[in-house]
């Protein structure tokens, strides 16, 4: 059911690399740190709105370089699949525009999923060139930015009065 970690469970770089556990399921690693993520992000909104998303997902993308380079290097793999921080903040970045209203948290979740696994282009060159932690998270923002506008999109086409309604 689950993979067994590349450096202790309790060590921070597993913590974070692996979202707390949820990377190392053996089946859709990248799916079950996406699905981790969507309770994270209500929490957050709940508590400060969707720029303390925003900013969680900056935070998480700064501590993501950090953890994922780590577990990689003890893994011995380039970008180890139970390394899902980067799938945190690229959904975390998805559900931005749709931060306040939970109904629409499904369409980022599966826009996002679209675009992680599709690799479109410049996901597509990152995922292939850049190394180290970097690598490992940059082409998951690009998916989140990807899945953000459709998100929008969604929204726009959905209730064009919703737009706007949490900017301050």
């Amino acid at each position: 059911m689950f993979q067994r970690p590349a450096l202790p469970f309790f060590h921070p770089a597993t913590l974070i690399a692996t979202w707390f556990g949820s990377g190392l399921a053996r089946f859709a690693p990248g799916t079950w740190g996406s699905l981790a993520a969507l309770p994270c992000a209500a929490a957050l909104v709940w508590l400060g709105g969707p720029w303390t998303l925003l900013a969680a997902a900056g935070l998480v993308f700064l501590a993501g370089l950090w953890a994922g380079a780590r577990y990689a290097a003890a893994s011995g793999s380039g970008d180890p699949g139970a390394v899902v921080v980067d799938e945190v903040a690229g959904q975390w970045l998805a559900l931005f525009p749709v931060a306040l209203d939970l109904r629409l948290y499904p369409v980022a979740f599966l826009a996002f999923r679209f675009f992680d696994i599709a690799k479109v282009w410049p996901a597509n060159w990152m995922d292939r060139k850049l190394k180290g932690g970097f690598g490992i998270m940059a082409d998951d923002v690009v998916a989140g930015l990807y899945a953000a506008a459709v998100a929008y999109g969604v929204t726009m086409w959905i209730d064009k009065e919703s737009l706007f309604s949490w900017t301050y």
